[in-house]
């Protein structure tokens, strides 16, 4: 199918409300995002492009491959909500996942930039890790506000 309808369908679709489409959009970011600066990156840059960026030196990348496949299932996750979303529906399993995993990632994140850790990393990676905190807690922020608050469909 491909995320192409998915798309056409976002834009003139019904769906059960702003909160559902609000839902929607958190979705999409949090895959795009993803997607985009772990995903990629992790499982498919060259130990030498991830160096370069400014990433640390492992004797091993077979745990940073994993984590990339992590996060991809992850997405994974994220697509059936996003689907469900689509439909005016919300199931939270993915909700749920979503806010422990951007939820502690956002802490942790936020810990370790501010403790040091990433002192002496390379300016592309701090700056992926700054944003990525500001995307974790965005992303956090959204899927509790639409898909765990109850808000009235009233206006």
């Amino acid at each position: 199918m491909g995320l192409f309808p998915i798309w056409k369908k976002f834009r003139r679709c019904e769906l059960g409300g702003i909160h559902m489409k609000n839902l929607a959009r958190v979705y999409q970011f949090k895959i795009a995002a993803t997607v985009l600066f772990w995903c990629v990156p992790l499982i498919l840059f060259p130990q030498q492009l991830l160096l370069s960026a400014g990433f640390p030196e492992y004797p091993s990348y077979m745990f940073v491959r994993m984590l990339g496949w992590a996060y991809l299932a992850l997405c994974v996750g994220y697509y059936t909500g996003l689907r469900a979303a689509l439909q005016g529906e919300k199931i939270m399993g993915p909700i749920y996942v979503g806010l422990v995993s951007n939820g502690g990632g956002c802490a942790y994140l936020l810990y370790y930039g501010l403790t040091g850790e990433w002192q002496n990393w390379g300016m592309t990676i701090q700056f992926v890790g700054w944003s990525s905190v500001l995307a974790t807690l965005l992303i956090t922020l959204g899927l509790y506000r639409f898909g765990i608050q109850d808000v009235s469909e009233k206006n």
